[in-house]
């Protein structure tokens, strides 16, 4: 990168394009002022804003010291700009108390590509649309056009839409090879519809930016993780099978594992969510959030985990940062004074959907180290290995008041980042780094070095085009590109409402996707007993049994990605262009994705398909479970249940591993199809 300067202009350059340019005729900076209007209904927000000035600034004096060229843009912001090491970074002064509205304008063109943003589910390419970055639930349907979406609206104000979403970032990697990100933790919006520019906007003046070049994206991701840390290597345990979601107490949930495994599933761990109890709502079967194992549900139950780990199965609970207030624990965390309070000074009680929770204040270092010590007494002091650390969206704005003095608006987006941070630093100061997983679907700039593994949070039981199955697909491309590397869902999603049941079709095209992922995981739902089951019939244990089998067989290559991704931030879930970024189709697909730098997966995401269009880069590849081989450019191949459009590169070190694994697997494909 070249800073290009006078008097009172500036250019960045990176090779021949302009990033960032400013001059007495061109404004790159706006300031202005604006107030929101903040709802928050259930982890669901309305934000409105009404923008009351807005002005363009210009330099009006560039000064260099010592390598740093300070800019003043015109009496209001300054910006110091360093060049280090091929990175760029601008770090802003506010000389105006008042401003609370900025924009910044990034130099593009029509023909860019632009991902990340944090998580994001429906579009993988955000270019030609604008992305709020705000943690929140995402909704049910995330479709303005649904009848799902539209009572979810009316009834809850939960419908969401295409942007809404669990980890949103203010980092954004562009087709150019460069990475930006935005030092703030304010709610922001990335506007990316103008063909000339990407105009970025933030509710304060942000402390600065960070850019960032390379001449690859492997290259790139090193870079970006480097900056924001990397996720830490699976634990080897995570290969042996399927994460066996149920629940129930003691007698269903140990039963039904039993069960599955006569049926030849191998059992990497049994996960049951309501360790600490269950709760009855409207929505659903949910949990007691009181985060110590319920005597009554599941009496001995460390003991019952000791057996457990006899036979090699791992046992994984449930816990997020808020306790119920009819529970023993928020009694004790009332009594020191560590939850998030309303300005008269009493505790804020946030309504969860028919009951109420206190939200641990995890700026008060006395508060963060007491819920790491109930993590640490109550989950991995009994033996537990691993758990759904959950939720860390839902910090109110309105009329909350932190321990550290920050405003609730600034501190929202950091709040998923504390939450990781407090699982981190429970589980290494237990000495069980690498021994024990937990997952989380809510991030932030910074989770990447504290999440363990990331889920894709709480999809529709269907094919949807904006809740469904393919949602996953772009949840774990765009977090990949954030840094994000390790990532997986809900086989078969996790919302059943207004008579969207989940059928045996959409679990098992979701299981057969997972088989090529980090991690296999199944969930009941939110209404286990009107969603298919696999363990209800024979042949789903059958099925399942299978593609569990293909997942741990292919383990050898996958658990070489995942310390890849410690390692170079390369994620395990790549977009096609990621390797292939001299061919333009690359970089606009996001229904199917590289498994690493040798497969390539093409799952079926829609309805009745017994055949997929799959798109392959320019190289040798060779049909799975045929063993056809394919040059480049768009085939439609055979897909029928149990068999995704998978391919390997001929030319791969693990080619014998991949063309066993098709033979074994795929030798029945033709009497299904």
């Amino acid at each position: 990168m070249e800073l290009i300067k006078t008097t009172n202009s500036f250019q960045l350059k990176n090779g021949q394009d302009i990033l960032l340019e400013s001059g007495p005729d061109k404004a790159m900076i706006y300031i202005g002022h604006g107030q929101e209007s903040v709802d928050m209904y259930r982890g669901n927000f309305k934000i409105e804003d009404y923008v009351s000035e807005r002005i363009p600034l210009y330099p009006v004096e560039i000064r260099e010291q010592d390598g740093v060229t300070s800019v003043n843009f015109s009496n209001k912001v300054r910006g110091d700009i360093t060049i280090r090491k091929g990175a760029c970074e601008i770090r802003f002064q506010s000389l105006d108390e008042s401003i609370n509205r900025f924009w910044i304008r990034v130099q593009a063109d029509p023909e860019e590509h632009v991902y990340g943003c944090g998580e994001q589910m429906s579009y993988f390419d955000l270019r030609g649309r604008h992305f709020s970055l705000w943690t929140s639930e995402p909704g049910v349907g995330r479709d303005k056009s649904t009848y799902i979406t539209w009572r979810s609206d009316v009834e809850n104000k939960a419908g969401g839409d295409y942007y809404n979403t669990n980890y949103p970032e203010p980092t954004y990697v562009s087709s150019k090879c460069y990475y930006l990100h935005v030092n703030s933790t304010a709610y922001a919006d990335f506007d990316f519809r103008n063909a000339e520019y990407h105009e970025l906007q933030i509710w304060e003046v942000p402390a600065g930016l960070r850019i960032e070049c390379a001449d690859s994206f492997p290259e790139l991701l090193k870079k970006e993780t480097a900056f924001f840390g990397r996720q830490p290597e699976l634990p080897d345990w995570v290969y042996n099978g399927l994460i066996f979601g149920v629940q129930g107490g003691n007698e269903r949930s140990f039963g039904l594992a039993d069960k599955v495994q006569q049926g030849g599933v191998k059992l990497a761990g049994i996960w049951c969510q309501d360790w600490c109890g269950k709760r009855v709502t409207s929505f659903g079967k949910r949990l007691q959030w009181d985060w110590h194992f319920h005597e009554g549900m599941y009496p001995g139950l460390p003991d019952k985990i000791r057996e457990l780990h006899k036979a090699g199965v791992k046992f994984l609970g449930y816990v997020n940062p808020y306790l119920v207030n009819d529970g023993k624990l928020f009694r004790e965390g009332e009594e020191k004074g560590y939850f998030v309070k309303r300005h008269d000074g009493s505790t804020y009680l946030v309504d969860f959907g028919e009951f109420y929770c206190g939200a641990v204040d995890l700026t008060n270092p006395a508060a963060f180290a007491w819920f790491k010590d109930i993590i640490k007494t109550y989950s991995i002091d009994i033996g537990i290995d691993g758990w759904m650390a959950d939720f860390g969206e839902y910090l109110p704005t309105d009329d909350a008041v932190l321990y550290n003095g920050v405003s609730a608006m600034k501190e929202h987006n950091h709040w998923p980042v504390l939450w990781a941070k407090c699982n981190y630093e429970a589980v290494k100061e237990s000495g069980k780094l690498g021994q024990i997983v937990y997952f989380m679907r809510a991030g932030g700039a910074g989770s990447q070095k504290y999440c363990t593994l990331l889920w894709a949070g709480d999809q529709s039981v269907d094919f949807s085009r904006h809740d469904g199955l393919c949602t996953v697909i772009s949840a774990a491309l765009s977090s990949g590109m954030m840094g994000m590397g390790l990532n997986h869902s809900d086989i078969g999603g996790y919302t059943s409402l207004f008579g969207n049941d989940r059928t045996k079709e959409v679990f098992f095209r979701w299981a057969e996707m997972a088989a090529f992922t980090p991690v296999m995981r199944t969930h009941e739902g939110n209404r286990p007993d009107e969603c298919y089951q696999f363990y209800n019939d024979e042949d789903g244990i059958k099925r399942m049994a299978r593609l569990v089998n293909i997942y741990r067989e292919l383990s050898p290559y996958v658990k070489g990605l995942v310390k890849e991704n410690h390692e170079t931030g390369a994620p395990v879930q790549r977009p096609l262009f990621f390797h292939y970024d001299g061919d333009a189709r690359c970089f606009t697909e996001q229904f199917e994705y590289l498994l690493g730098r040798d497969m390539l997966v093409a799952p079926v995401w829609q309805e009745a398909q017994k055949e997929r269009e799959v798109y392959l880069p320019e190289d040798t590849w060779v049909h799975l479970w045929t063993g056809r081989t394919y040059g480049g450019g768009s085939n439609v191949v055979a897909a029928p249940l149990g068999y995704p459009a998978v391919f390997y590169r001929k030319e791969s070190s693990f080619a014998e591993l991949f063309a066993g694994l098709g033979k074994k697997y795929g030798r029945d494909m033709h009497d299904l199809y």
